[in-house]
């Protein structure tokens, strides 16, 4: 976490330095955007933090083993591309509720499943979909990309199983 943050840090200076040159208060103006970005995604990012670590504390390890494991084979990789399809939110909420997920023992392969599944399937974005481009294209989206959550996690589970 420290090279992606440090990463972050310095693209962030460096581009409130250029606008801060230009002279034309561009800096002030990004980080009044910044700040209204944060105080609208800090609430779902708090929340989805705490789900994520509730998760690692509160699932049994035999049930995540069982279910979600790396020995729960298909159904584990079925069972997460289902829960990644169905998860609503942006990245805010995935990404930490797999980091949990991934911490309290969920297999690789179905964390992979469930993270493909929610970037392509996204069953809360549908309505906004259908509407903007129609039923038909949704349609032919979706029995396009169907099949690649699941064999994305076969694939992970199979080419990197032990790999964490």
């Amino acid at each position: 976490m420290l090279i992606p943050t440090i990463i972050m840090a310095i693209l962030a200076i460096t581009l409130l330095f250029i606008g801060y040159t230009k002279g034309e208060g561009q800096h002030i103006i990004g980080l009044k955007s910044a700040l209204k970005m944060t105080t609208q995604i800090l609430p779902l990012l708090i929340f989805a933090f705490i789900l994520a670590g509730m998760a690692q504390v509160l699932l049994p390890q035999e049930l995540m083993s069982k279910w979600i494991g790396e020995a729960s084979g298909m159904r584990g990789i079925l069972i997460g591309a289902l829960a990644g399809g169905i998860t609503p939110g942006g990245p805010y909420v995935s990404l930490p509720l797999a980091a949990g997920f991934l911490r309290a023992g969920a297999g690789l392969g179905t964390m992979v499943a469930f993270i493909t599944a929610w970037s392509l399937w996204a069953v809360s974005r549908l309505p906004m979909e259908i509407g903007i481009l129609g039923w038909k294209f949704t349609f032919v989206r979706l029995a396009c990309t169907f099949i690649f959550p699941p064999i994305a996690g076969f694939l992970a589970q199979t080419i990197f199983s032990g790999f964490k």
